[in-house]
């Protein structure tokens, strides 16, 4: 499955389900937040910010400042000031004799002059300044980012980070950027905007056309924030984030269409451990990912962790063995005793106290190897899954069903594979069948 329509359908999903407050914001934000970020980056609106700052065009504007700013408009007016004692510009005799009339006919000192000010608070130049807040608030949230040698932070602005103090110095300095008046909170309008587009400067051209970019990926409109996912190259996994996400959104669409839309998804409060709720009558569903079940009781853990040393294989005392080492030597880590974690796990409760497990590993590569691998770590999670320290799954059927386990693997074009049916203890989907196929797998575990 193409990364162009990973995207795409993320866009829809992002849409339908987090910007309308059913799915937890929170969870997207973590897995587009590159790594090294601090929790100044913990919502979506900071996310868009961050992003936003590192598009090429945005760093081109900030490098082509210096020279446009000689360029700034103002608008010119007559001011009229009435002294005595001094004349300041050009003096209005006709309201200077008024003004004597009015006043004391015999005072020779009184006169009324009129200058020329420049006026910097128009339209165009109040776009301009809020675009150039937007970019100087963010980049001195995470200037220091900057400085490190993460993979993600755009070449052109680490290698100009003089940059960033041309910037600051046009923000706080610039006699022109400095006569431009604070915009109110609502500002800039969509007038505003309009009279910046319709310039003969590029600079507020391209201010208005920054601004609405910024404010579309806000409103989250689906090809802002298409345009986000794609440029979002901020791990060395980022093609595993991606189908991750996918995957996740394809099991709550799924379990939404069973019985003809019965399931109702609820919005999720933060601090909970599950990132979706789906429930119809007595039946609930409930969606982790990543080790977010931990809360809930829920853990992969080995049996040599829990079998006496007597009972246990040379390889088994090993393993043991091995991490008792590590935890000895490591004194200030916390090292997990499971097999790893599943990427997605579905955990469905009846009313009955009975509980049934769906449990997903998502493998983003068409390699023989990586997916052999992958359906072994499935096979673990499921022989070693427990529900408050007790496997789930009895010796006689370790596996569960045989439906209890998916892996999900990139296309594997030109490879023939076995239909669902067709399977054994766990079932494989491509990508590009998820969407499909995975109903049915829910309806065999439901």
């Amino acid at each position: 499955m193409r990364r162009e329509q990973l995207v795409e359908g993320l866009s829809r999903d992002i849409l339908a389900y987090v910007m309308h407050g059913s799915f937890p914001e929170q969870q997207i934000v973590e897995e587009l937040r590159p790594d090294g970020v601090d929790g100044r980056f913990d919502d979506y609106e900071s996310l868009i910010r961050l992003h936003f700052v590192l598009r090429p065009d945005v760093v081109s504007f900030v490098e082509d400042l210096p020279k446009r700013l000689r360029s700034i408009r103002t608008e010119t007016e007559n001011v009229s000031k009435t002294s005595r004692g001094q004349v300041d510009g050009r003096i209005n005799w006709n309201r200077t004799i008024q003004a004597r009339y009015s006043q004391n006919p015999n005072d020779r000192s009184l006169f009324v002059c009129e200058s020329r000010s420049e006026d910097y608070d128009i339209d165009e130049n109040v776009v301009l300044k809020r675009l150039l807040a937007l970019i100087h608030e963010t980049l001195a949230d995470c200037a220091a980012l900057f400085e490190r040698e993460y993979d993600w932070v755009t070449d052109r602005w680490r290698e100009n980070l003089e940059l960033v103090d041309v910037l600051r110095n046009i923000v706080e300095r610039n006699v022109h950027v400095t006569r431009i008046r604070e915009p109110a909170e609502y500002e800039p309008t969509d007038r505003m905007l309009q009279r910046a587009e319709n310039s003969r400067s590029e600079i507020y051209r391209e201010a208005a056309r920054l601004l609405r970019t910024y404010r579309r990926s806000l409103a989250a409109e689906e090809d802002a924030i298409a345009e986000l996912l794609e440029q979002t190259a901020v791990t060395p996994d980022d093609e595993e984030t991606l189908l991750e996400l996918y995957v996740l959104f394809r099991y709550v669409s799924a379990i939404e269409s069973l019985d003809e839309g019965s399931f109702t998804i609820r919005t999720i409060e933060s601090g909970s451990q599950e990132i979706a709720r789906l429930e119809h009558d007595s039946r609930e569903l409930l969606l982790y990912h990543d080790s977010s079940a931990r809360g809930r009781g829920l853990s992969f853990l080995p049996e040599e962790f829990e079998r006496p040393r007597e009972e246990l294989s040379r390889a088994g005392v090993v393993q043991r063995e091995a991490q008792s080492v590590a935890e000895t030597y490591f004194q200030d880590r916390e090292l997990r005793r499971s097999t790893g974690r599943p990427d997605v796990i579905v955990l469905e409760i009846r009313e009955e106290s009975r509980r049934e497990y769906l449990v997903t590993e998502v493998k983003n590569s068409t390699n023989f190897d990586t997916v052999r691998s992958g359906i072994k770590e499935t096979l673990e999670y499921l022989a070693f899954l427990r529900q408050d320290g007790d496997l789930v799954f009895d010796d006689d059927r370790p596996f569960g069903s045989g439906w209890n386990g998916v892996l999900v693997v990139q296309d594997l074009d030109g490879e023939e594979t076995a239909g669902l049916a067709e399977q054994e203890s766990i079932r494989i989907l491509q990508a590009s069948e998820v969407e499909q196929r995975l109903i049915r797998v829910l309806e065999e575990v439901l």
